[in-house]
């Protein structure tokens, strides 16, 4: 993309970013080897990570809390050379996210089974809602649903690494720049990795076209699948449309602040900050089977009739979901 070179990717190159930080010990030169601990006297003497368990105290809870606090704080924590940081994102950003997909949009999921275990997959997923909360919920239930736990790495547009805090923000969540590039090295080391072909097109179109797919592009997450030898799993997410109906798009406003669109919904900006609070929707999320990419020769990425092809399949597949969904569900909001 030609927008790449100027996304700010932080003052180290890439090559050096995966670090394990140490505390100040480990700093200030090695220390004397000491034999490790038996597994009895290691339980005891290290406090555990937060616990998850309903039966955990209120000390054990407040230790794993000091605990994580400690190696934020002394830097004892890793992330990899996108910048992504797994333990900050289990422990502290699926936290957040959690009550939201749980209690607020009550996210139903079918069809997680159709993601592997292991190795690498591209989902492809519809993209809507004014704001892209939808791909927030599919990463937090791809995390809690699935059996092996996967994480999902978004491929996310320019402008979300260009915003002061949301770049930051993105990056440790294991978001990275929509490209090739990146996209393949990605799904070449067995991660999950998701796409939004339909992109702002998609994210900003207005309600009265809700669940009508926008244009995918020239297919080139079917390139990226093809080449890396990985399945396409295509994903349709109901429920998203709704939450900010977007009846209007003030373009002046929006080419003044560098938006690719300024909505206008029944309650924002007419509440102020209320009218950012999104609309209690039911959400269902559903993983279609899995499109194989493994069995086709070296060249079918340059081949453009294949590409269009794949793309308009994964495409149906999404569109003809979403129309069934929306004939099962009983009602927006329940």
């Amino acid at each position: 993309m030609a927008d790449a070179k100027v996304i700010p990717f932080g003052e180290e190159p890439r090559s050096r970013r995966r670090t394990k930080r140490s505390g100040s010990a480990a700093r200030n030169g090695a220390l004397t080897p000491v034999p490790p601990p038996r597994q009895e006297e290691a339980a005891a003497a290290a406090p555990p990570d937060v616990p998850e368990e309903p039966g955990a105290t209120w000390e054990q809870r407040i230790a794993g809390g000091l605990n994580f606090l400690r190696r934020r704080l002394t830097g004892e924590y890793e992330v990899d050379d996108f910048g992504y940081d797994e333990e900050l994102t289990d422990q502290v950003m699926m936290s957040v996210l959690r009550p939201m997909y749980e209690k607020y949009f009550r996210v139903e999921v079918k069809g997680i089974e159709n993601i592997p275990d292991k190795g690498g997959a591209l989902i492809v997923a519809n993209h809507s809602g004014t704001l892209p909360l939808d791909g927030l919920m599919l990463q937090v239930a791809i995390h809690d649903q699935h059996p092996a736990g996967r994480h999902l790495r978004l491929l996310a547009a320019d402008l979300v690494f260009m915003l002061p805090v949301v770049n930051e923000l993105a990056r440790k969540a294991g978001h990275t720049l929509a490209c090739t590039e990146d996209a393949e090295r990605l799904l070449e080391r067995g991660e999950v990795v998701g796409v939004m072909p339909e992109g702002f097109k998609g994210v900003g179109k207005p309600f009265k076209d809700r669940y009508r797919l926008q244009r995918f592009g020239r297919g080139g997450f079917v390139s990226t699948a093809l080449k890396s030898g990985v399945p396409i799993v295509p994903c349709s997410i109901v429920g998203a449309e709704e939450i900010y109906p977007m009846i209007g798009n003030a373009r002046t406003l929006a080419r003044l602040l560098g938006f690719p669109y300024f909505p206008i919904t029944p309650t924002f900006p007419w509440l102020g900050p209320l009218g950012a609070v999104p609309l209690p929707t039911k959400w269902t999320i559903q993983f279609g089977e899995p499109i194989p990419t493994d069995g086709y020769p070296a060249e079918a990425a340059e081949d453009p009739m294949l590409m269009f092809n794949l793309t308009d399949q994964v495409r149906e597949t999404i569109q003809h979901t979403l129309y069934k969904l929306l004939v099962q569900r009983r009602s927006v909001f329940f």
